[in-house]
């Protein structure tokens, strides 16, 4: 899942106003935004293999230090944590320790099975909503579409880049969306990992939106 995890993060302005955009980008993608340091490290694991699901040529054979159940939870206990000491807010700590964790609850469910429950065991889960290319398209399209269409009415523009900065990522978004799906398949491991470290741009990306633009509620 791509689009439906920065869906969430939109969604969750609505339940919270305190914490930035940038901010909720940052939990709900955040062991995504892990995982490359770790694959270009060596020390999880990725081979391309088309047709290991209809919809993903990714073979994620070892990342139980970002993706296991276990390795979540630890991530989201520690970013709600760090957020509660630095802003003293315990409700917008919850929030984003629940948006790092509702990242693997989603990845359970489009997944084939291959996110570890803990590290060092076998045992590996996964719903396999990528096995239907459709199906995947649509359940991750509506949760982007419900989560914009929630972020749109829980803030206003304060000036022209408010409005240019946040429909601008949103279509940006869709159209990285379409090409990974229309696309030939990455060449290597290593491209992957270099490609997922640019999504830290979209992280910078969302603060620039909630700079200029302002909550209603």
């Amino acid at each position: 899942m791509f689009i439906g995890h920065f869906g969430v993060g939109l969604a969750a302005k609505k339940i919270d106003n305190k914490p930035s955009l940038g901010t909720l980008f940052l939990a709900s993608q955040f062991i995504d935004l892990l995982w490359p340091f770790f694959l270009l490290l060596g020390i999880e694991k990725l081979e391309i293999y088309p047709g290991v699901s209809a919809f993903n040529p990714l073979d994620f054979v070892y990342y139980p230090y970002s993706h296991s159940l276990l390795g979540v939870l630890f991530w989201a206990l520690l970013f709600g944590a760090i957020y509660f000491l630095i802003k003293k807010n315990f409700k917008s700590a919850l929030l984003l320790g629940i948006l790092v964790l509702s990242h693997w609850i989603l990845d359970l469910i489009t997944h084939i099975p291959d996110l570890p429950l803990f590290p060092g065991i076998d045992t590996k889960v996964g719903f396999g909503l990528w096995n239907s290319v459709p199906l995947t398209i649509a359940v991750e399209g509506l949760i982007f579409i419900f989560g914009s269409y929630l972020y749109i009415k829980a803030t206003k523009a304060e000036n022209k880049r408010g409005t240019f900065a946040l429909w601008s990522l949103l279509i940006f978004l869709v159209v990285i969306y379409v090409m990974n799906i229309i696309g030939p398949p990455p060449e290597s491991a290593e491209a992957i990992g270099y490609a997922g470290l640019s999504q830290w741009l979209l992280i910078a990306w969302g603060y620039w939106i909630d700079r200029n633009r302002k909550s209603i509620y």
